[in-house]
């Protein structure tokens, strides 16, 4: 009995709505994504092991670098204006209601506080220029970081009712004398518990 041969047709698909679908997300994710800011003091952190993940919210951050350089961050917005009002009332320098709106936007700052009205009113692009920010003044003469720590504590427990967390994010040529002192602050204040950022490194190494 002769075979009975199946004509081959050709099979083609449509690729069409998947290349219109893919488009489509490729272009949402781009107007949703918001660009990363870039550090106003870049530190090359120490490697480690450890994948403990920073707090995502109450949370400070003290950069130290560039020789000694010190910037320090709050994360909430809300809690860095409330922040801004009582170094305020501290230093006894005014600020505008558009100057606490300004502040409440950058992530880190490194300026004696007489200087960061000036700062303030500056772009963001010229606020991140290299060497512009000379740090924020930690000695026994002028702790201006002790007061920072302590207004960023008070702000955070009336803004949002917790505990502040911190964070110290040091660069890896950093001496440790230095590190050592913004511990010091810290645990003058009693806060014995902080994050030490590091970068993640392979078991192997």
């Amino acid at each position: 009995m002769a075979k009975v041969k199946m004509s081959k047709k050709a099979t083609a698909i449509d690729m069409t709505a998947m290349c219109d679908v893919a488009f489509l997300l490729l272009t949402f994710f781009i107007l949703t994504a918001t660009a990363k800011q870039p550090e106003p003091l870049p530190v090359e952190t120490p490697s480690s092991t450890v994948q403990v993940k920073l707090p995502e919210t109450d949370l400070a951050i003290i950069t130290i670098g560039d020789s000694g350089k010190v910037f320090f961050g709050v994360k909430a917005p809300d809690v860095r204006i409330r922040t801004l009002e009582a170094i305020s009332d501290e230093y006894k320098i005014s600020f505008t209601d558009e100057e606490k709106k300004r502040f409440s936007l950058m992530e880190e700052f490194g300026v004696p506080v007489n200087q960061l009205r000036t700062l303030i009113a500056l772009s963001a692009s010229e606020r991140n220029q290299k060497g512009l920010q000379s740090g924020i003044p930690h000695d026994s003469l002028n702790n201006q970081l002790e007061k920072w720590v302590k207004a960023a504590r008070n702000a955070n427990a009336e803004v949002n009712e917790k505990q502040l967390n911190f964070a110290i994010k040091g660069d890896a040529k950093e001496q440790y004398p230095e590190i050592k002192k913004i511990m010091d602050i810290l645990q003058k204040q009693k806060v014995n518990k902080f994050n030490l950022v590091t970068g993640l490194r392979s078991d192997n190494f």
